[in-house]
This record gives C-alpha cells, sequence and structure tokens, in this order.
C-alpha cells in the first residue's frame, strides 16, 4: 500500500475481506483461497526480548508453536492468532524481516512453480507439525515470502483491529517482470495504475485486492534490496512511533498523511522494519 492505491480500497479493507468469511468481531471463519497472504512471521535472534518489544506495541501475548526451524510462537490478540516469531539458530546472519506467507493448496506443486519461474526456494517445502506444510521462497529480483498449505493451522485468524496485520506491498525496481512471476506462480489478477511516473499494481484473488507491487526504481532502499512490507494497523499512528521509539526501536519515515489513512515506517530493535497505519474507515 502506498499513499496512491489503484483500487481505492483502505489496506483493512483489502486484507480482511481477503480471509474469507468474516464474522463481526473480525474473526476469520473460512479458508484462505490460494495465493491470499495468510500469515506473517519474523524471524529474530532474541526471542524473549522480541516478544516483550511486540507485546508492549501490539497488546499481543504469545504461545508457542511448531519448533521444525527452531523455538517459535505464535502471537494473540484477545485469544485470535495474528503473526509468528521465531528464533534464528546464533550462526545464522539473515536479514531480519517481517515475512508474509502466501496460501496454497500444495505447497510442493507451488515451491516447483516458483523454480520454473526463475524464483528460488530457500527452505522447505517441509511439514511444521500438525499446523500444516510449508516453504520459504524468494521471487526473481530476490523478495523472500513464504508458502503456507494450511491444516490444522490455517493462518491469521483476525484483521482490522489495532495490532493485526492489514496489508503486505512488496516494494521493488519495476513491477512487470515480478508481476509476471507472481501471476503465473499465484494466479493473481492485476490492477495497474496507468501513470507515466507511478509503477503501482494492486494484486486481487476472486476480484479482492490481497496485496500490493510497487516498482520504487532507484528509490529502493540500497541496503534492503527488493522486499515485502507488511502494514500493522494501530489506534494512532503518532503515539505507535512515539512508543517504538522508547521501546528500543527506530524510525524510518516519519508519520504522513496519504489518500487512505496515515502511516510510518519504522523498526524494531533487531532492524525488521514495517509500517504502522491508522487506516480510513472503508466506504
Amino acid at each position: 500500500m502506498t499513499e496512491a492505491r489503484a483500487d481505492g480500497a483502505s489496506p483493512g479493507r483489502g486484507s480482511s475481506e481477503s480471509l474469507g468469511q468474516v464474522s463481526r468481531d473480525g474473526a476469520r471463519t473460512g479458508r484462505h483461497a490460494p495465493g491470499t497472504p495468510c500469515w506473517v512471521s519474523l524471524m529474530a535472534h532474541g526471542l524473549t526480548a522480541t516478544q516483550e518489544f511486540y507485546g508492549a506495541l501490539f497488546g499481543w501475548e504469545f504461545r508457542p508453536g511448531p519448533e521444525q526451524l527452531g523455538p517459535y510462537v505464535r502471537a494473540l490478540l484477545d485469544g485470535h492468532e495474528v503473526a509468528g516469531i521465531g528464533q534464528l539458530p546464533p550462526d545464522r546472519h539473515l536479514p531480519i524481516a517481517w515475512t508474509p506467507y502466501l496460501a496454497s493448496d500444495d505447497v510442493d506443486a507451488t515451491a516447483e512453480a516458483v523454480r520454473h519461474c526463475g524464483g528460488t526456494v530457500g527452505v522447505g517445502p517441509i511439514d511444521a507439525g500438525e499446523a500444516g506444510r510449508m516453504a520459504i521462497a524468494s521471487d526473481p529480483a530476490g523478495a523472500v515470502f513464504g508458502i503456507w498449505q494450511a491444516a490444522g493451522h490455517r493462518g491469521q485468524a483476525v484483521a482490522g483491529s489495532p495490532g493485526t496485520p492489514v496489508w503486505n506491498e512488496l516494494l521493488t525496481r519495476e513491477t512487470a517482470s515480478v508481476a509476471t512471476f507472481y501471476r503465473t506462480v499465484f494466479g493473481f489478477a492485476e490492477d495497474p495504475v496507468v501513470s507515466a511516473d507511478f509503477d503501482y499494481l494492486t494484486l486481487r484473488v476472486a476480484g479482492r485486492p490481497v496485496a500490493s507491487v510497487h516498482g520504487a526504481g532507484q528509490a529502493l532502499p540500497r541496503d534492503r534490496g527488493p522486499h515485502w512490507m507488511t502494514y500493522f494497523e494501530v489506534a494512532d499512528v503518532d503515539e505507535a512511533v512515539d512508543r517504538v521509539v522508547e521501546l528500543g526501536g527506530h524510525v524510518v519515515k516519519p508519520a504522513r498523511d496519504g489518500t487512505h489513512g496515515r502511516t510510518a515506517t519504522v523498526a524494531d530493535p533487531e532492524g525488521a522494519v514495517f509500517t504502522v497505519v491508522r487506516s480510513h474507515p472503508a466506504e
């Protein structure tokens, strides 16, 4: 999501619609359609400290999850699962980043499609206990994402309220080549912004906006390269930014007002970058 969106949907509305059947309290009751961002996960070095940061920022509580890749917890908001945090092995010096997982009915077939279309599968496919089956991959430009085939764990269980992921946006150099990759692998439909100086696509599943792709060109951060950005809803962006700093994080892009809400991009104490947003109500 950027300040201009192709479809007029707020990040909160787009994401909650993509969750399938949603009850009045925002809880998801159906199954994620293939291609839909269905989960976000962070691998950090200090699991306890990271839980303390996000617990204080978003009001999350935690319970243990599958540990196929090491110690791992699921974050809960009002009893609903909203995200995962895992611990990297001490000898792994990987970028600390939030990673979206895209739903799949067959993660092995999707992983093979990723390879066939020029992407890379870095982890898996592997079973995550009784929760499901997963893989971690990167697109041809290098942006990392997960693939999730649900079993006992269907993914994010609530969206729209403060403390929940509400949108995912791929920041890349240009949209054309990577859009072909995601369309072929996941079957996305695309709504481009027709503009000579703005390279932007909204990705749709079954007619619903589920994610976006922003071709940032030379404005793409050189220290990060192409990457997925997760947006978390908050009640007050400015208060959330102040809280991030109080908790040891820092500001990447200060709070600003856009067409669909107020946003700020921040980083946690280990450097994982994410965006906080106060979405305008859906019209």
